[in-house]
C-alpha cells in the first residue's frame, strides 16, 4: 500500500535506520571519534547544553530548505559548525556542497558567533575532511579525528574575527579572520644576517607553500649545508610571527635529539641578540611527559608512536635508528587517538633526516596531526617524493655545495683483498674457533668436512680474523702515503662495521695492526657501556682521541662529526639513500683552527676519503657523484682541454671539482688576485659550472631557446644543443683568459705537493741513480742561469750580488724572489730544489728545509757559491746568535735572564723575517710579555742599536 507523505509541513521525522546498517556503523564510529575529542553526543530532544563545553547534537533540524544536520556542533552554548555523516566508502569531497548549505541553514533565533557556521565537517566514521570557514581560501582537508571544542573556543575567542557581511563572498569572513592560515600570508620580509643564499632560498620557499596552504613540503639540502639551522629559522618566524602555537621537530634517535636541542640553544635570534630557549622554551622529550609551555617539542618518532599508544617506550629504543626498529615493527603501527594529543596539538612538524621507514611503517604517526608536515633530507627516495607530494621547494644537492664551498668534495680509495670478494675454505680435519653470537664464548672443534663459505656469509657465519686484519694492515700501510701523505695523525676516521660483533673485532685489529691502546680506537655502537654514546661522539669530535671511531650505524645519518676526513666502509648497504648518508659523515666543512685543534698536522679540510673495502662505490646505488669525474687527469690537462673548445660535462665537472677544492686552500689575498685577474671570483664561476651541469636548468635553457612555454617537454636534440651552450658560457671566463690558468696553475702547485713515499726504487734514484744524478743537474743549472739572468732585475739577487751589501734584504723582497722562483712555466719549489743539490752530493747539504720563506736566502746564497754548505736559515741565525753572544760575554757584556728570553724571540722573528720593526712588537710572542713597552722595560735606550746590530749579524 502506497504512503502518502504530506507537503512541507515543518521537519519531518527521522526513520529509524536499521542497527546493522552501514549508516549506522558510521555513526557509531562518529559519535566514538566525537566523543574522544572531547564532544558530549547528544539526541536532539535530549540536549543539553550544560552537559559540557562542547556538544554535538544528532539530527538537528535546520531552517526550511536546508535540511537537518547530521550533528550540530556547540561551544560554550554557540553553534559552531556541522558534522554530515555518511557510510565508509563514500567519497567526500562530493559532500561539501551539502554541509556548506548546512553552515547557512541555522535558524535565526539560535546563538552562533559567526554566520554562516565556520568549521564544516564530513566523515564515514573511517575517514573525516574538515573545512575551517575562517581561512582566506576554506579548502577541506583530511584529519585523523574531530578537533577539540576548546580549541574552537580559543579561534572564536580571540576577538580577531566578525560576522561576515551580507555583501562579502562566502570564501572566508573578511580580512579580519586570523588564522594560521591568514598569517602565513603576511610574513615580514626575512633578515638573511647570518643565512647562506641556500639556506634564504630554502625558508622563503618553504614560507610561499605554506602561503600557498600546500600541507607538505620538502626540503632537500646536502648533508652539512645547514638543514636544521635553516629549519630553526622558520620555526622562528612561524611561532613569532605566524603566531604557531606549536612546532613539532621530529629526528630518528636519540643522539640527534641532543644535537638539534643544543641548535636551537645555540641559534642567535636575528636583530635580537638573545637565543632562541632565551624567547621560546624547547623541550627535548626524553619521556612520555610532554611540556604544555614549551613551543617547540624535540622528539623521536618512536617516543611519539608510544605517546599515542599510551605506553611506555623502553630506553634503549629511543637510542635506536628507526632502521633498526624496523626488525622490530615488521608492519604498519597503529595509532589511536590520544587526548592527551589532540590532532590539532601542533601547527607544523618538522620530519628532520628520518629512515625511509617513515613513509612507510611509521607513516600513520606522521599523519595523525592536523598539522603542515615539512621535510628535511639531504636524500630523498621516491617514497619521500610521493609522500611529501612532490612538493620539493627546495634542492640543494652535493655538487652545488661544493662549488659554493659549503661541502668539501671526496675521492675514493679501493682496497681489495681475495677473502672480501671470493670468501674461503678450510679444509676438513683442521681445528677452528666456534663463537657464540650473542654471549661470544668459543670452543675448539675439528671439521669433519671441508668449509667453504662465500663473501656473503663473512662477518655473520664465518669470521675470517686474516681478512680484517689485511683490509686494516693495507690502510695502514698507505695512509700516510697515498690517502693522506705527508700526515703523522691519523685523520679522524669512521668505520662502518656489519653488526656490533663485527665492529668488536674491527676495533681489535686496529688497535693491533697501529700497534696502539684503547684510546686510539673505540667502537661506537648501541652495545657501548661505561659512556654514554654522545659522550663518545663529543670525545670522538672535540678530542684527540680517539682518532677512529668504529660504529654499525648509530652515527650513519644526522650526526654532525666536521673533522671527519675518512669514511671508511666494511660493510655493504642495499640503500642508496643510506649509502648516502653515511657517506655523508664526511662532507661537512670545518674551520682550520677547528679542525687542527683535534688533527694538529692537517692544513686544511679540502677534501675527504671514501676508503671502500666492500665494493659499495661500484654497486649501482650513488647517484650523488663526486665532482671530480676524471680523478687521473692533471689540472693542466683540463684547463688546456677547455681553453681547446671542449664542453664535455665530464671535463666540465672535473675542472669545478678541482677549482672549488683549490678555492678552499687558497687566503684571502690569493682569492683576491684570482678575482681581478677573472672579474668575478673562483667561487663563482664554479657555480656557474655546477649550474651549466643542471639537467633541469638545460632543459629550462631549451624551451627558453626554442620558443616553447615553460611547461613543454624539449627534445633531446634541443636540450643538447641548451647544453653545450651554457657549458661554454660557464667556461667562458677560463678559455678566454690564459693569464688566469696560468696563476691557477700557480697557486695549484704552490698549495700541493706530491710526495712518493711507497716504491724503493725512488729513494734509490734520488740517492745513486745517474738518471736521477742527471735530473737533479739539469734542475740546479736551470736554477743558477735563472738567478745570473734577472741578478739585475729582481731586488733581492741585486742585493745578494752586490759585495758589499748596499742594504739590507727586506721580507717584502724575499717574498718577490719566491714568487718568481715559482711562477710558470717553472714552479720551482724551495723544496724540490733542495733535494737536487741533495741528490748532487749530500755531504753539503744539512738538515731539510721547514716551510720558512727565509730558506730562499740559504738557497740563492749557495746556488751562488756564496755558501759551501746548505743549512736551512733559521739554523744559520742561531748559529750566528750563538757566536754573537758568546763575543759579547767575553766582551764582558752581561745579559740578565729576562734580557736572554727577549734577545730569542728577536733571534726567532729575524730568522723567519730577515727583520724586525717596532710594529712586530704588537704580535705574539712578543705581546705576551708586555709588546715594545715590555722590551723597552728590558733593555732600555739601548734597545733600537740593539735591534740594528742582530739585524746586521742575523740576517747578512
Amino acid at each position: 500500500m502506497d504512503i502518502a507523505v504530506p507537503a512541507k509541513q515543518g521537519p519531518q521525522p527521522i526513520l529509524p535506520m536499521p542497527p546493522d546498517s552501514p549508516e549506522a556503523r558510521a555513526r557509531e564510529n562518529i559519535d566514538r571519534l566525537l566523543t574522544q575529542s572531547g564532544w558530549q553526543v547528544q539526541d536532539r530532544k535530549a540536549m543539553n547544553l550544560a552537559a559540557g563545553r562542547g556538544v554535538a547534537v544528532r539530527e538537528f533540524p535546520l531552517k526550511p530548505g536546508h535540511g537537518t544536520a547530521d550533528y550540530l556542533l556547540y561551544v560554550d552554548r554557540r553553534a559552531v559548525g556541522v558534522v554530515e555523516a555518511k557510510k565508509e566508502g563514500t567519497t567526500l569531497t562530493g559532500v561539501e556542497t551539502q554541509t556548506a548549505k548546512y553552515s547557512e541553514g541555522l535558524p535565526d533565533n539560535l546563538p552562533a558567533p559567526l554566520r554562516p557556521l565556520p568549521f564544516l565537517y564530513q566523515s564515514t566514521g573511517v575517514e573525516t575532511r574538515f573545512t575551517n570557514g575562517l581561512d582566506p581560501e576554506p579548502r577541506s582537508r583530511e584529519v585523523f579525528s574531530f578537533h577539540r571544542p576548546e580549541t574552537f573556543a580559543e579561534v572564536l575567542g580571540n576577538g580577531a574575527v566578525r560576522p561576515r557581511l551580507a555583501a562579502e563572498p562566502r570564501a572566508g569572513y573578511g580580512p579580519g579572520a586570523d588564522t594560521l592560515r591568514g598569517r602565513l600570508r603576511s610574513l615580514p620580509p626575512l633578515d638573511e644576517t647570518g643565512l647562506w643564499p641556500a639556506q634564504v632560498r630554502a625558508v622563503r620557499n618553504l614560507e610561499r607553500s605554506l602561503a600557498e596552504d600546500r600541507p607538505r613540503a620538502l626540503i632537500q639540502m646536502a648533508t652539512g649545508s645547514g638543514k636544521t639551522f635553516t629549519a630553526i629559522t622558520s620555526i622562528y618566524r612561524l611561532i613569532k610571527h605566524a603566531g604557531a602555537r606549536r612546532v613539532l621537530f621530529l629526528v630518528d634517535r636519540g643522539n640527534l635529539g641532543r644535537q638539534a636541542k643544543k641548535e636551537f640553544d645555540d641559534y642567535p635570534v636575528p636583530g635580537d641578540g638573545r637565543k632562541f630557549t632565551n624567547l621560546y622554551n624547547v623541550q627535548h622529550v626524553t619521556s612520555n611527559q610532554l611540556d604544555d609551555v614549551a613551543r617547540v617539542h624535540i622528539c623521536t618518532i618512536q617516543r611519539l608512536y608510544s605517546m599515542l599508544r599510551g605506553e611506555e617506550l623502553p630506553e634503549e629504543f629511543d637510542e635506536r635508528s628507526l632502521g633498526e626498529l624496523e626488525r622490530v615493527f615488521t608492519k604498519p603501527v597503529d595509532v589511536a587517538y590520544n587526548p592527551r594529543l589532540p590532532i590539532e596539538y601542533y601547527d607544523v612538524v618538522f620530519v628532520d633526516e628520518c629512515h625511509r621507514s617513515i613513509y612507510t611503517l611509521w607513516r600513520q604517526v606522521l599523519e595523525y596531526f592536523d598539522a603542515y608536515l615539512v621535510g628535511l633530507t639531504a636524500t630523498p627516495s621516491k617514497q619521500t617524493f610521493g609522500f611529501f607530494h612532490r612538493n620539493l621547494v627546495m634542492e640543494y644537492g652535493h655538487e652545488q655545495a661544493v662549488a659554493d664551498r659549503v661541502n668539501v668534495d671526496f675521492d675514493v680509495y679501493r682496497i681489495r683483498t681475495q677473502i672480501t670478494e671470493g670468501g674461503s675454505k678450510v679444509e676438513a680435519g683442521l681445528f677452528v674457533d666456534r663463537r657464540d653470537r650473542l654471549t661470544r664464548r668459543r670452543r675448539w672443534e675439528r671439521l669433519d668436512e671441508e668449509l667453504v663459505y662465500g663473501a656473503s656469509a663473512l662477518d655473520r657465519d664465518v669470521v675470517a680474523e686474516d681478512q680484517i686484519r689485511t683490509v686494516i694492515r693495507t690502510f695502514r700501510e698507505r695512509l700516510f702515503t697515498e690517502i693522506f701523505p705527508g700526515r703523522e695523525h691519523v685523520p679522524k676516521t669512521l668505520i662502518f662495521a656489519k653488526d656490533d660483533s663485527h665492529a668488536d673485532d674491527i676495533v681489535k685489529a686496529v688497535r693491533l695492526e697501529f700497534g696502539k691502546g684503547n684510546e686510539f680506537v673505540k667502537k661506537i655502537t648501541y652495545r657501548s657501556t661505561g659512556a654514554k654514546p654522545e659522550e663518545l661522539i663529543s670525545e670522538f669530535r672535540t678530542a684527540f682521541h680517539p682518532r677512529i671511531a668504529v660504529t654499525v650505524d648509530m652515527i650513519a645519518t644526522g650526526t654532525d662529526i666536521k673533522p671527519v676526513e675518512i669514511v671508511m666502509f666494511m660493510r655493504a648497504v642495499k640503500s642508496r639513500n643510506l649509502f648516502e648518508q653515511m657517506k655523508g659523515r664526511g662532507v661537512r666543512v670545518i674551520q682550520a683552527a677547528d679542525l687542527q685543534s683535534v688533527t694538529p698536522d692537517a692544513p686544511a679540510k679540502t677534501r675527504f676519503v671514501i676508503v671502500d673495502a666492500v665494493g659499495i662505490c661500484e654497486q649501482e646505488l650513488v647517484e650523488t657523484r663526486s665532482l671530480d669525474r676524471r680523478p687521473t687527469v692533471k689540472l693542466d690537462a683540463l684547463l688546456d682541454q677547455v681553453a681547446m673548445g671542449s664542453t664535455d660535462p665530464d671535463v666540465v665537472s672535473t675542472l669545478a671539482g678541482r677549482l672549488a677544492r683549490l678555492d678552499v686552500q687558497l687566503g684571502r689575498e690569493e682569492r683576491a688576485q684570482l678575482a681581478r685577474l677573472a672579474g668575478t671570483s673562483l667561487q663563482v664561476i664554479v657555480s656557474g659550472m655546477v649550474q651549466a651541469l643542471d639537467p633541469d636548468r638545460q632543459a629550462e635553457r631549451a624551451c627558453a631557446d626554442h620558443g616553447l612555454p615553460p611547461e613543454a617537454e624539449p627534445s633531446e636534440e634541443q636540450v643538447a644543443s641548451a647544453a653545450e651552450s651554457m657549458l661554454a658560457e660557464a667556461v667562458e671566463p677560463v678559455v678566454s683568459n690564459p693569464d688566469l690558468r696560468a696563476e691557477i696553475l700557480r697557486l695549484k702547485q704552490a698549495k700541493e705537493q706530491t710526495i712518493d713515499a711507497v716504491s724503493q726504487d725512488v729513494l734509490l734514484e734520488a740517492a745513486y741513480s745517474d738518471e736521477a744524478k742527471e735530473r737533479a743537474q739539469a734542475l740546479t743549472r736551470s736554477f743558477e742561469e735563472f738567478l745570473e739572468r734577472h741578478r739585475d732585475e729582481i731586488t733581492a739577487l741585486q742585493v745578494l750580488y752586490a759585495q758589499p751589501y748596499r742594504r739590507r734584504l727586506t721580507y717584502e723582497d724575499v717574498q718577490a724572489l719566491a714568487r718568481s722562483i715559482q711562477a710558470p712555466p717553472r714552479a720551482w719549489t724551495t723544496e724540490a730544489l733542495w733535494r737536487a743539490y741533495e741528490t748532487l752530493d749530500a755531504s753539503r747539504v744539512r738538515g731539510t728545509p721547514a716551510r720558512v720563506l727565509t730558506n730562499v736566502v740559504s738557497l740563492v746564497r749557495y746556488a751562488m757559491h756564496r755558501d759551501d754548505v746548505l743549512v736551512p736559515f733559521p739554523e744559520v741565525a742561531r748559529e750566528r746568535f750563538a757566536a754573537w753572544m758568546a763575543q759579547q760575554e767575553s766582551g764582558g757584556r752581561r745579559f740578565t735572564d729576562e734580557q736572554r728570553q727577549w734577545l730569542e724571540m728577536i733571534r726567532d722573528h729575524i730568522a723567519a723575517n730577515l727583520e724586525i720593526t717596532p710594529e712586530d712588537f704588537e704580535y705574539a710572542p712578543f705581546v705576551q710579555r708586555g709588546g715594545l713597552g715590555g722590551a723597552y722595560r728590558a733593555f732600555g735606550e739601548e734597545l733600537n742599536p740593539l735591534l740594528n746590530e742582530l739585524t746586521e749579524v742575523l740576517a747578512a
